[in-house]
């Protein structure tokens, strides 16, 4: 299951021991999901603070604004891409900035600008079929590369010097599948016990309760404690009322709102179903999802001819949120405001819950490239990548036209350097990309540390950190916001600021902005909690800057450059077709 993709937005479920603490029905649900909103609150908006003026250890959003302000420059439209699980098209707040596609028009069953995507008016599903449906549930890649390479390499006498370079990879990626699937993998993962459907029967008890309560409080959003205010008027609003409190109140959560609770609850249903389909592929072949739906040839790069533009899949509270971290409405009097004001977002669907696939994800970059998507926001991931290569042409394409992409590292307190974490700008032949940055996830020290203790890190292939704990943003419902947390909202940020950056100053090259985002990062001065452990460590242990991200110095720094977009870049291997 990808570990920082849909499953894993309350990202303490992760956590090993809690799992070995929830023993009961509510403790293996909430237990998991509350470790901040327990006993930490903080603002709304906190990640967009800063240290000296508000006390919270946010990008200082404000500051950059009064500087470019200062400056009299003129704001330019940046496209930013978010791959990811789809988003709500209709929410009040991401409306007014969602990509057109100038070429399309809408509904009429016609590719009208002939890139090979019908209707593809606010982006792309990779993941959907040609009869409208799309895939929601996938299988784990560790699954998939094991049985699909089990014939060519179980059990053979193998020379490792005589493989090619593609060869020797594919082979030693086999043997760590096996090694993790017939190994020590899943000892601790065991939900044989997990009542699934007592779960999904509270989750939709829930949701009639939330609605009766939304229309008596005559509100889309509320807290357990404003709940708790509430005087009912009828025995369905206190049997509704009752619902939630009773669980809200004995695992204090009455800071939640009522759209974290519920969401989170559906989150980890899905990572328990998840976690169950894992377990079951140490003997049986994955089932194939996608094939059923999607219908392509997954081992087939060119064969593109595939998904659907329907965006608003089953759940996209991953990519909703994602997205309105980067450019929900600014200054509208709704929700919150995105960190830039004058974006665009492009929505494009390849993460399901469970694994993403290689093919679906370098089309997608492809896609944003070349329907002008300058900066690309990706907070998914797996340890394993079977189809590599494409993916790193991909990113030597998006290098080469000039965009940068940002990347999430991952929730599983993990050092990155030694562990896979997937996509990364190591290609498989040799050489890195110039144009990734790749994102841990900071906090503050009022939300039990300014390293949170979930984020992946690397001394090498981790950049730099950002806000990534109880991040305030838009969810699925039209007018629904919740905090979440993970690297997964530290990626938007950072995609954000930079997209901010060259709104302002659009000369700059991705390798230049990827410059200004490291070089202004800012060292706490202070040393840091190192996920997973109790050492604490200069932040230049776990990231190459040593550095937590902000706006203002981004901004500052970005107008002492002058773009130079006329360098030599690296040219893209794959051959194009009608689809780019």
């Amino acid at each position: 299951m990808a570990y920082h993709a849909v499953p894993f937005i309350f990202t303490t479920i992760k956590n090993k021991r809690m799992k070995k603490l929830a023993t009961g029905l509510l403790g293996i649900v909430f237990l998991s999901i509350t470790t901040f909103a327990q006993t930490n609150t903080v603002p709304n908006g906190w990640h967009l603070m800063d240290k000296a003026t508000d006390g919270y250890n946010g990008v200082s959003a404000a500051k950059a604004y009064q500087f470019l302000k200062s400056k009299n420059l003129k704001s330019n439209t940046v496209v930013v891409a978010v791959i990811d699980t789809g988003i709500d098209t209709l929410h009040e707040d991401l409306k007014p900035v969602l990509w057109v596609n100038p070429g399309e028009i809408p509904g009429n069953g016609i590719d009208d600008d002939h890139n090979g995507y019908i209707d593809d008016v606010h982006g792309w599903n990779f993941l959907g079929g040609k009869d409208g449906r799309s895939v929601n549930v996938d299988s784990d890649e560790r699954g998939r590369v094991y049985y699909g390479l089990k014939d060519k390499w179980d059990n053979k006498e193998v020379d490792k010097s005589k493989l090619s370079k593609d060869e020797l990879y594919e082979y030693e990626m086999f043997l760590k599948a096996k090694a993790e699937l017939k190994g020590s993998f899943g000892k601790d993962e065991d939900f044989s016990a997990v009542d699934i459907g007592a779960l999904k029967d509270l989750h939709t008890k829930l949701l009639e309760s939330d609605s009766i309560l939304k229309k008596a409080m005559n509100k889309d959003t509320f807290t357990g404690r404003e709940l708790d205010q509430y005087v009912t008027k009828s025995f369905a609003e206190r049997r509704a009322k009752n619902d939630f409190l009773s669980i809200m109140k004995t695992n204090n959560m009455l800071d939640q709102t009522n759209n974290e609770f519920i969401e989170g609850l559906k989150e980890y249903i899905e990572y328990i179903e998840g976690e169950i389909r894992k377990a079951d592929a140490k003997n049986n072949p994955p089932k194939p999802y996608r094939k059923e739906i999607v219908g392509d040839d997954e081992n087939n790069l060119n064969d593109r001819d595939y998904g659907n533009n329907n965006l608003m899949n089953a759940n996209p509270m991953h990519g909703t949120h994602c997205a309105g971290i980067i450019a929900a409405a600014r200054d509208n009097g709704k929700g919150m405001d995105g960190i830039a004001d004058n974006v665009r977002i492009m929505s494009l669907r390849v993460v399901p819950d469970g694994d993403e696939h290689d093919k679906d994800i370098a089309l997608a970059i492809r896609y944003a490239v070349d329907n002008g998507a300058k900066i690309i926001s990706m907070s998914f991931g797996k340890s394993f990548s079977p189809q590599k290569k494409w993916v790193d042409e991909a990113f030597a394409y998006a290098d080469s036209k000039n965009v940068l992409l940002v990347h999430a590292a991952g929730n599983d307190a993990k050092d990155v350097d030694v562990s896979d974490n997937f996509p990364n700008p190591n290609y498989v032949d040799g050489g890195r990309a110039a144009n990734v940055i790749t994102v841990g996830a900071s906090g503050d020290p009022k939300l039990n540390g300014l390293v949170a203790s979930f984020s992946n890190y690397g001394k090498k292939e981790v950049d730099v950190f950002s806000p990534g704990v109880r991040i305030y943003s838009t969810l699925p419902g039209g007018k629904n916001y919740g905090k979440l947390d993970g690297t997964s909202m530290a990626c938007p940020l950072v995609a954000g600021i930079a997209a901010l950056t060259l709104e302002y100053f659009p000369t700059l090259s991705a390798r230049q902005l990827k410059y200004v985002i490291e070089k202004s990062a800012q060292n706490p001065g202070v040393k840091v909690d190192k996920p997973g452990t109790d050492e604490e460590v200069d932040l230049s242990e776990l990231c190459r800057t040593g550095g937590i991200v902000n706006a203002y110095e981004a901004v500052k720094l970005a107008s002492t450059l002058t773009g130079d977009n006329k360098k030599i870049l690296p040219k893209p291997k794959m051959k194009k077709n009608k689809k780019g």
